[in-house]
C-alpha cells in the first residue's frame, strides 16, 4: 500500500505530456526540400531509421520520467507495506512534550490551553493506532523534566503503540481509572514550568538514537516571558533538528488574554506581637492592556472571612498594593489568605500567608556605661509600662553577653555607649546581621574611634557604616530658626508624615561624633544617611549587611550630665515626644521577618528544621487536609548537625500542614505557605511570526495551532520515497544527457575534395544526409 503526504500536488503530473506536446509542436514545423544530390544519403538513412526512432522514442520517455520524478518528489509518496520495508521503513516513535504550567489553564468560551493540547494528543494516539508500521509513544510533562524535586516522571516512555493503546491514552487524558487501577491524572499544574529541562531530559529518556524516526511534538501556550529571548531553547530545539528530529511546534492558545493576580501577601516592617495591631501588605498585578478598577480582594484570617480589601485602580502592566491592619490576640502561628474574583486563570487569583507571633518581640540592649545609663533610656522608649503595650520585651545585658549567648532569639541588637567589644562578640553581631538581623549602634562618651574604625568598620568590610573621626561640638546657629536636626523621608519617620522636620527641629544636639576626614563612601556604597546636622554632619547612617541592617546614631541615646551641656536633649525633650516613636520604629525597621513568613514556591521542595526534642518521623498534609495524600517523611541529620525533614516537591498552593511529635508524646503541628509563581500569569504570547524571528535560523521546525492540528496518517506510516526519487531524477537526468547527446548531431571534422563519394566539399560528414532525411534545407 502506498499514499503521498500532499495528493493535490499529483495534479502537476498532466505536465509529463509537456515533452511531447514540444515533440508535436516541433514535427508540425517540419517541411520536406527535395535534393537530388541527397537521394543518396535516403537510401543509408532508411537503413538506420528503426535504430534513430527508438533513440528518440527511449529519449523522450526519459523527459516525460524526469518531469514525473519532479512531481512526485514535491507530493512526497510513501509506501506503508512489504516493499515500504524492503527500502528501510523505520520504527516512529512521537514525543510529546506538554506544557502543564498554571498559564495553561488559561480559558475561553467552554475551553482551555489545556484542553486543546489534551486534545491534540488524544488525535496523535489515535493516528498512531491506525498505522501498519511499529509505533511508540512518550508523554513527558513539562513539571516532570525533573526541574521540581519530585525527579523525571514521564507518563509514558517510549510505550508500543498497539490496538488498546488509544484507550489507555483516552483513560491517561481524561483522569479516569483503568481497570480498577487510580491513575494519576493528567492535568494543568501549579507550577511555572519552564520548556529548557523538559527539553534536556529527551535525551536521558531516548539514550542513543536507534534508527528511529522521532517526531517530537511540543505544546504550549509559547508564553513572552520564556519564548522572548529563547537562546538556550534555540540551541537544543536546533540540536534535535541536526539529530534529524521531525519538530512540531503546537501553539493552544488563541489570543492572549486579559488576567489578574496577587503578587504579594506580607507583612509590613514594623513590630509584630500577640495583642498589638500591625499591618499587612496586599499587591495585585495587572497582565491586561487596560486599567482595572474597583479590585476586590477578598481576605481571610484563620479561615475566617473579613473585610475585603478594595483596590481603586491597577495600571496595565502595573502593580498596585493596599494595606490592612490585623490584631490577632494569641501568640502562635496565624494564618492569612487573599482572594480575587475568577478571570483568565484561577491559580494565581489566591495567595497565602503564615505569621508566626510571640506574646512579645524581645529586643537585646547592650550598655557599656556606668548603670547601663543609656540603656534604660531605650528600656524605656520600648516598654513604658502601665497600660501602654508594644509588643517589646527589652532585654538589658553589658557587651560580655554578646560573645556567650545566641542571638538569633532577639528581634534586634541595640549597643548604646560602649568602649570595646572582644572579637568574639564582634564576630558573633556580624554572623547575626549577615543572616538578617539588625543592628544599631548609639555611640556616647565612652566611644572610641580608634577602636570602631579598627574592628567594626574595617575599611568597609564590618558592620559599622563609616570611619569615625572624634568627638566634637556642634557650632551655635547664626539662625535661632535653623534646626540642628534634618532627617529624609524614611520608615522611621513614616507616623511623624508631614511634620517631620518640625518633631526633629525641635532637639537640640550638642556633641557628635564627626566623620573621619579622609573617608568618603565608596561607588555603589550601601551607605546612606537618615539624619543629618546643621552644617551637612550626618548624624544617623545605615547600611546594608549581608541580609541584615545595620544603622549608627553618632551621638547618645541619653542626655549626658557629665558635660555641661550634654550631647543631645533628644530622650529628655518632652516637646515632641518623638523619641520613643522613633526608638519603637527603628526596632521594628531592624527586625526580621520570621521565617516562616518566607516565601515557598509551588514544586519546590519544603525542608522543616527539628530545633528540639523530636521524634524523628514527620507527617506533611497538603492543602485540603486529605490524609490519603500525606506523606510522612523521616528526618535526616545535615551537615549543620541538625535534624531536618525534607518534602521532595509540593504540587499545589495552600497552606501545608507540618504535624510533629515530641519525644514525650505531645504532638504539634505548624503550617506552611506555599504559593505559584505571578510571573506565569503573564498571558502575554509570542505566535508564528515572532516565534520564527526568534528560531530562525537554526532550527527547523512546522508551527501549528492546536484548533487546527491534524494528524497526517500517511506521513506518520511508512517510509518516505522522496530521498530516493531525489537520487533516481540525478541518474535520469545524466542518463538523459548521455542519449541526447547521442541522438543530436556534431561536426566531427572537415572531409578532404572527394575522399568521401556522395560528401560535398566542405560539408561535414554524415550532416547533410540526415538533415535532408528530416526535411530540413542544406
Amino acid at each position: 500500500m502506498g499514499s503521498f503526504v500532499h495528493y493535490s500536488l499529483l495534479a502537476g503530473l498532466a505536465a509529463v505530456a509537456v515533452p511531447v506536446l514540444i515533440h508535436l509542436i516541433n514535427m508540425l514545423r517540419h517541411r520536406r526540400v527535395e535534393w537530388a544530390a541527397m537521394e543518396f544519403l535516403l537510401i543509408s538513412q532508411r537503413k538506420h531509421r528503426t535504430w534513430i526512432v527508438l533513440k528518440q522514442l527511449l529519449l523522450l520517455l526519459l523527459r516525460m520520467a524526469a518531469v514525473a520524478a519532479v512531481v512526485l518528489i514535491v507530493a512526497q509518496p510513501l509506501v506503508r507495506n512489504q516493499w515500504g520495508n524492503l527500502l528501510g521503513t523505520q520504527q516512529i516513535h512521537h514525543i510529546v512534550l506538554l506544557d502543564d504550567s498554571f498559564s495553561m489553564a488559561d480559558h475561553w468560551g467552554d475551553t482551555s490551553a489545556f484542553d486543546q493540547a489534551k486534545a491534540v494528543i488524544q488525535r496523535i494516539g489515535q493516528a498512531a493506532v491506525h498505522q501498519s508500521q511499529p509505533q511508540s509513544f512518550t508523554l513527558l510533562r513539562w513539571s516532570r523534566a525533573g526541574q521540581y524535586g519530585g525527579g523525571l516522571r514521564a507518563d509514558f516512555n517510549k510505550e508500543p503503540v498497539d490496538p488498546g493503546f488509544a484507550d489507555r491514552l483516552a483513560e491517561k487524558l481524561n483522569s479516569q481509572e483503568a481497570r480498577g487501577r487510580p491513575l494519576d491524572p493528567i492535568d494543568v499544574s501549579e507550577t511555572a514550568a519552564e520548556p529548557g529541562p523538559a527539553l534536556e531530559a529527551i535525551g536521558q529518556l531516548l539514550g542513543q538514537d536507534e534508527g528511529e524516526r522521532r517526531v517530537l511534538y511540543l505544546l504550549s501556550d509559547f508564553r513572552a516571558r520564556q519564548w522572548e529571548k529563547p537562546e538556550e531553547l534555540k540551541e537544543r530545539l536546533a540540536r534535535l533538528s541536526e539529530d534529524r528530529a521531525e519538530i512540531h511546534l503546537i501553539d493552544c492558545v488563541d489570543v492572549p488574554h486579559a488576567n489578574l493576580a496577587i503578587a504579594a501577601l506580607e507583612p509590613e516592617e514594623g513590630i509584630r506581637a500577640a495583642g498589638i495591631p500591625w499591618r499587612m501588605e496586599v499587591a495585585v498585578e495587572n497582565f491586561g492592556p487596560t486599567t482595572a478598577t474597583n479590585v476586590a480582594v477578598r481576605l481571610q484570617e484563620d479561615g475566617r472571612e473579613r473585610p475585603p480589601a478594595t483596590i481603586a485602580e491597577v495600571p496595565p502592566g502595573g502593580v498596585a498594593k493596599e494595606h490592612f491592619y490585623v490584631n490577632f490576640a494569641e501568640s502562635g502561628q496565624h494564618r492569612l489568605a487573599a482572594h480575587l474574583e475568577a478571570d483568565a486563570v484561577a491559580a494565581d487569583n489566591s495567595r497565602y500567608a503564615v505569621v508566626d507571633l510571640p506574646v512579645e518581640m524581645p529586643v537585646l540592649l547592650v550598655d557599656g556605661g556606668p548603670g547601663f545609663r543609656d540603656a534604660r533610656y531605650l528600656d524605656w522608649a520600648l516598654a513604658p509600662g502601665g497600660r501602654v503595650r508594644t509588643g517589646v520585651r527589652p532585654r538589658i545585658e553589658d557587651p560580655r553577653f554578646l560573645a556567650g549567648h545566641p542571638l538569633d532569639e532577639f528581634g534586634a541588637v541595640l549597643l548604646a555607649n560602649f568602649d570595646r567589644l572582644d572579637r568574639a562578640a564582634v564576630e558573633a553581631l556580624e554572623r547575626y546581621a549577615a543572616a538578617g538581623g539588625g543592628v544599631a549602634f548609639f555611640l556616647g562618651e565612652q566611644s572610641r574611634s580608634d577602636f570602631v574604625n579598627r574592628e567594626l568598620y574595617r575599611d568597609g568590610k564590618g558592620l559599622f557604616p563609616l570611619a569615625l573621626g572624634g568627638p566634637a561640638d556642634l557650632a551655635p546657629s547664626p539662625l535661632e530658626k535653623n534646626p540642628d536636626m534634618q532627617g529624609e523621608d524614611h520608615f522611621l519617620f513614616r507616623y511623624l508624615g508631614k511634620h517631620r522636620n518640625e518633631h526633629l527641629g525641635a532637639v537640640l544636639v550638642h556633641r557628635y561624633f564627626s566623620v573621619a576626614k579622609d573617608w568618603k563612601p565608596k561607588a555603589a556604597s550601601p551607605v546612606e544617611t537618615i539624619l543629618w546636622l546643621r552644617g551637612g554632619a550626618p548624624l544617623l547612617v545605615e547600611r546594608s549587611f549581608g541580609k541584615g541592617r545595620v544603622l549608627a546614631f553618632l551621638s547618645t541615646a541619653a542626655p549626658d550630665t557629665a558635660t555641661p551641656a550634654g550631647w543631645n536633649n533628644w530622650a529628655a525633650s518632652n516637646e515632641t515626644g518623638s523619641f520613643p516613636l522613633i526608638v519603637r520604629e527603628l526596632c521594628a525597621y531592624l527586625s526580621r521577618r520570621p521565617a516562616e513568613a518566607a516565601a515557598h514556591v509551588v514544586g519546590e521542595p519544603l525542608v522543616v528544621k527539628l530545633d528540639g526534642p523530636y521524634q524523628p518521623q514527620v507527617r506533611f498534609v497538603p492543602p485540603g487536609g486529605d490524609p490519603a495524600a500525606s506523606s510522612a517523611v523521616d528526618a535526616v541529620r545535615g551537615g549543620d548537625g541538625q535534624l531536618a525533614a525534607t518534602l521532595p516537591h509540593t504540587e499545589r498552593s495552600g497552606f501545608y500542614e507540618v504535624q510533629l511529635t515530641k519525644t514525650t508524646g505531645k504532638p504539634e503541628v505548624r503550617h506552611l505557605a506555599v504559593n505559584v509563581d505571578p510571573a506565569e500569569g503573564d498571558l502575554k504570547a509570542l505566535f508564528g511570526p515572532d516565534l520564527a524571528a526568534r528560531l530562525s535560523p537554526g532550527v527547523k521546525y512546522d508551527f501549528e495551532q492546536a484548533a487546527s492540528f491534524q494528524t497526517d496518517l500517511g506521513e506518520a506510516g511508512g517510509r518516505n520515497l522522496s530521498d530516493l526519487l531525489l537520487y533516481a531524477l540525478v541518474v535520469l537526468l545524466m542518463v538523459e544527457q548521455i542519449l541526447a547527446w547521442s541522438a543530436s548531431y556534431h561536426l566531427v571534422g572537415r572531409a578532404t575534395a572527394g575522399a568521401s563519394a556522395g560528401t560535398a566539399p566542405g560539408a561535414p560528414s554524415g550532416s547533410l544526409g540526415r538533415v535532408a532525411a528530416e526535411g530540413g534545407a542544406p
